[in-house]
């Protein structure tokens, strides 16, 4: 074979898996929606998966926060005092933290914990069978497996998103008092001054849908994953970079359309 037209039989082949990933994710969505809604719901499940991710990425959310606030400001204060704006640094980062950062590095964080761990967990369940197990007893996985933990993503995401913003103020107060003295009540009532309604429901909007996003890939790459160690890490893998690109796309879509709205 030529290498032109080997060149052509790779970029083919990876156009088709490409098309043919996001026709399995579309698939699996439209499964979720239709059993998903279907009584009985495990609510004991969901409430065991809310736990599972996201009180558990409490720490890891928390601390990445923390410093995400911190290293913003430092690194910010010197251009900004430069030109005499030292007195927006509040503002500055309340706006850009609730607005971007929080929202996207939250949804990027749990995207490498949470898709990771849910797809590494249904590709080993389906490797070691427990799935068909579970077909054999007249329980539907699916809904036990796969629509708790969606809906479970879905709802703590934006919580652990809350959650990040406010400790990266945090964050972004000590960062303010490194190299000078600023009062907290003062800090905290410029932060509120300068956020509007406009800044907050758009940003909080989106991570109902990175939250779905991380769930529905992570879920569809290890429900769908080959038998064998070998399928579980690759499924693993691709769910964290598919869940990744589809958060950055999302975002990306958002703040269009928050844009031509006048949100921005």
């Amino acid at each position: 074979m030529e290498p032109n037209q080997k060149n052509e039989t790779v970029f083919s082949k990876v156009i088709d898996e490409f098309f043919y990933g996001i026709a399995e994710l579309v698939q699996f969505s439209f499964k979720v929606f239709k059993i998903g809604i279907q009584p009985p719901y495990e609510f004991r499940e969901v409430w065991n998966q809310c736990y599972e991710i996201g009180i558990k990425s409490f720490i890891l959310v928390g601390t990445t926060a923390f410093i995400l606030g911190l290293v913003l400001v430092m690194q910010s204060r010197p251009t900004m005092v430069e030109f005499g704006a030292g007195a927006f640094l509040p503002a500055m980062s309340s706006i850009s933290i609730v607005r971007e950062i929080g929202p996207l590095v939250t949804a990027l964080i749990c995207a490498g914990k949470i898709g990771s761990g849910i797809s590494a967990e249904l590709g080993s369940m389906k490797v070691t069978e427990q799935i068909d197990a579970m077909e054999v007893s007249g329980t539907n996985p699916f809904k036990y497996l796969v629509a708790t933990r969606i809906i479970a993503t879905t709802l703590m995401i934006p919580i652990l998103t809350v959650y990040a913003d406010f400790i990266s103020l945090i964050g972004a107060f000590f960062g303010s008092n490194i190299k000078d003295n600023i009062n907290i009540n003062y800090y905290f009532n410029r932060v509120f001054e300068s956020l509007h309604y406009t800044d907050v429901i758009p940003s909080f909007t989106k991570t109902f849908f990175f939250g779905f996003t991380i769930g529905l890939v992570g879920c569809t790459k290890g429900y769908n994953s080959k038998k064998g160690t070998e399928g579980v890490g690759k499924a693993a893998n691709v769910s964290v970079v598919l869940s990744m690109v589809g958060v950055i796309v999302i975002d990306m879509v958002v703040t269009q359309i928050t844009s031509m709205m006048g949100y921005l």
